[in-house]
């Protein structure tokens, strides 16, 4: 008895322990989170970011690691420029985006709260970028 409860373990363990990264469809490949979010690191710009991010979502936890390859993406298009004022206005809206699903039960919460952040930080690129344009003429 003890052997056939052991061997249970043993073969729980190692189904955990040997399964693969799960892997999702996006851009017409086959790919794990982790090249997904490293694609849309690798973008251009923030607006090429979005539409991976888009493209690609899951509607669960897993865009929240998507959604900050986003910030990140579109955060380099403002964040330099930002005074102490601009930053502290930038880091309140997204806590609106945090606060804002906090108390709902659900990855698709997740999913929602990671979508907020990502159009807040694609907002401030886009004002930044049309402010750089108007500057440049």
């Amino acid at each position: 008895m003890l052997s056939r409860c052991c061997l249970a373990i043993l073969a729980v363990v190692l189904s955990v322990a040997g399964t693969p990264a799960r892997a999702m469809v996006c851009m017409e490949k086959s790919m794990t989170l982790d090249e997904v979010a490293g694609a849309i690191g690798a973008q251009k710009g923030c607006e090429s970011a979005m539409k991976l991010f888009q493209e690609c979502q899951l509607t669960a936890s897993g865009d929240v690691q998507l959604g900050a390859a986003v910030e990140k993406t579109c955060e380099a298009d403002f964040m330099p420029g930002l005074n102490t004022a601009q930053k502290q206005a930038y880091k309140r809206e997204i806590h609106v985006c945090d606060q804002k699903y906090r108390n709902k039960s659900g990855t698709m919460y997740l999913s929602f709260a990671a979508f907020c952040r990502a159009e807040v930080a694609q907002r401030y690129s886009q004002r930044a970028l049309k402010a750089a344009g108007q500057k440049a003429r």
